[in-house]
Parts: structure tokens; C-alpha cells; sequence
């Protein structure tokens, strides 16, 4: 085997503060032990083993080798640890060997925390910032938004490092969990952090049927996309009801019934509305032809002040 050829398997090593660490050889036990063993650290000698050991003073109680292979275990690991480590061994027969590998120590990561400044936060109107810190040796940190890699784009851009996400303006897909995930070769922590974006109310629908038998009994659900939850209120042929709930129940359904059922969500923080329309309309079956007739329900504008109603007829074949 030449000089240094494959004595040490590929590196770097790592190892955490206070931990342990072990240079492996890739040698098997010779026939006759080394002649010697020895190891060195950035260019100063640690240990040398012949027929006795020679450690340095500050390894003694730390350092421990293998003379069958020329492994070395190295204890209560500090940051000043990081650096090159040298192994020099002297076959019984045979041409002398070496290997150098690299160890990097890291403090383990502990204290992870995510702030952001105080204050409600509103769609398109408001910015904000999240800085993630963490005591330790920190090698990398990555953020995510509900579970999924967070990516700059035109209103998400990072700081060097990524220590601070900067969002310039909100949006409502920002609403929800921001993760910070801070890590080194031998430890990691996870810290999350709720940011509460304030939007809507959007997507204002009304679920319910558009045409009914008479008699029957019909409820309209109105839904909006908003954060808080938006409040809502109704009207009927453009008159507001009593009704201020997301639900509007007609008990039997009747001529009177027929028209235009306007849903509005109101948002208390954003201060906005937004509304939807459902045109009701009744049908019932047609003795005569056996198909069904539709009745609608018409405004028609007047000279007066009372718009005209006009009741229409459609024959729906069955």
C-alpha cells in the first residue's frame, strides 16, 4: 500500500459539542503490530504510541486508539476541535502510511423562536417580516408555509441567510403557519408561528335550489371565503330582511316566494363586502300536457315610485 493510500475513509466528520467522535482506519489488524501510531492535529502531535504512549497534555483523559487499526476516539468535543487531523503509521514491513481527514464540532441547536412585529394585518394593504433565531452552530435554516418549502416570489424575499422572510404586501394565502426549520450536520429544530392575515370576505356563494314545488320548504346557505368570518345579511327583490345570519329559510314556498335573493358578507376588519344573487323561481306539474310549468318573477320599472311585478310563464316539457 503507497503512502496515505485509502488509511482514512472520506470526510469531513462531524461531531457535536460535548459529544464523542471516532477516526476510523479503513486497515485491518496486521500480522505483527504497527511499529508505530501516531496522530497529529493541525500540525501538532496528540499522540504518538510505540511501545508507550505519548499524549499531549489537555488529551489525556480524552483521547483513546485502537493499535490493532490506528483508529482514535476523541471525547468531550469542543468548537476549538475543528480541523485537519493527520495519522502516520509505521508497519512492521511495508512502506509507512498516512491519511488526513477533516472533523468540524457543532454546538447542538437549542432555543429556536420565530418573532414578528405586533399588529393586525390586512390583504394587500399591510407588510410584515418573521425573523427566526436559534443558539447553537447554525448551518443552514429553511422556511415553510403549512408544511410546504417557502419560495421567494414578487411579494416574499429573504434576508441573508434567510434569518428574516420579509412579505411585502400580505396576502390571503399567507394566512395560516409559518415554519422555521434551523439545522446543522448533527441537530435540527423546528419552530412554527401563526400569522393571522386578515382578508375577504371573497368567493361569496349561495347554496340552495333555484326552483322549487309550492308548498315546499327551502333553505339558501351563504358562504364567503374571509378571515374573521364575515357577518352576513340578506334581502329579498331589493329589500332587506331581518335576516343577519348565513341562512335564509323560507318556511313554505309560495308566488310571493319568487324573485331575487341577494346575499351580503361583511368583513368588520377589512371593512369590506361583497355580494351573490340567487333567482328563485317555482315550478309544478301540468295536468293537461303532463310537463311542468315554471313560474317566474320579474321586476319591471314604472313611472311610479313601485316597480311593476311580472309573473311568466314556462312550459317545461316532462
Amino acid at each position: 500500500m503507497c503512502a496515505g493510500e485509502s488509511i482514512l475513509p472520506p470526510g469531513p466528520l462531524s461531531g457535536a459539542a460535548a459529544g464523542n467522535v471516532k477516526f476510523s482506519t479503513t486497515l485491518t489488524p496486521p500480522e505483527s503490530p504497527f511499529l508505530s501510531v501516531s496522530w497529529s492535529f493541525k500540525g501538532v502531535n496528540i499522540i504518538t504510541s510505540t511501545s508507550s504512549n505519548i499524549i499531549e497534555p489537555g488529551y489525556s483523559s480524552r483521547i483513546s486508539l485502537d493499535r490493532a487499526t490506528g483508529a482514535l476516539e476523541l471525547r468531550s468535543l469542543v468548537l476549538e476541535d475543528s480541523g485537519e487531523y493527520t495519522v502516520t503509521i509505521i508497519p512492521d514491513a511495508g512502506l509507512q502510511k498516512q491519511g488526513k481527514t477533516m472533523l468540524n464540532v457543532y454546538a447542538l441547536i437549542t432555543g429556536a423562536s420565530i418573532s414578528s412585529p405586533a399588529g393586525v394585518l390586512i390583504e394587500d394593504r399591510s407588510s410584515t417580516n418573521l425573523s427566526c433565531e436559534a443558539s447553537g452552530s447554525i448551518s443552514t435554516r429553511e422556511w415553510m408555509k403549512d408544511g410546504q418549502l417557502l419560495q421567494p416570489g414578487e411579494r416574499v424575499s429573504f434576508s441573508n441567510a434567510k434569518r428574516t422572510v420579509f412579505i411585502h404586501p400580505v396576502h390571503s394565502s399567507h394566512h395560516g403557519t409559518f415554519q422555521c426549520r434551523v439545522s446543522n450536520p448533527v441537530s435540527r429544530m423546528t419552530v412554527e408561528r401563526q400569522l393571522t392575515v386578515n382578508f375577504g370576505p371573497h368567493n361569496v356563494t349561495i347554496t340552495g335550489p333555484s326552483a322549487a314545488a309550492p308548498g315546499q320548504r327551502l333553505t339558501l346557505q351563504c358562504d364567503a371565503d374571509s378571515v374573521p368570518p364575515a357577518k352576513f345579511s340578506w334581502m329579498f327583490n331589493g329589500n332587506e330582511t331581518q335576516v343577519n345570519t348565513s341562512t335564509f329559510t323560507i318556511e313554505r314556498l309560495q308566488v310571493e316566494s319568487l324573485g331575487n335573493y341577494t346575499c351580503t358578507a361583511s368583513n368588520m376588519v377589512t371593512m369590506l363586502q361583497n355580494s351573490t344573487v340567487l333567482h328563485l323561481r317555482v315550478f309544478f306539474e301540468q295536468p293537461d300536457t303532463g310537463g311542468f310549468i315554471s313560474l317566474t318573477l320579474r321586476t319591471m320599472p314604472t313611472c311610479s315610485k313601485s316597480p311593476a311585478m311580472l309573473l311568466i310563464y314556462i312550459i317545461i316539457p316532462r
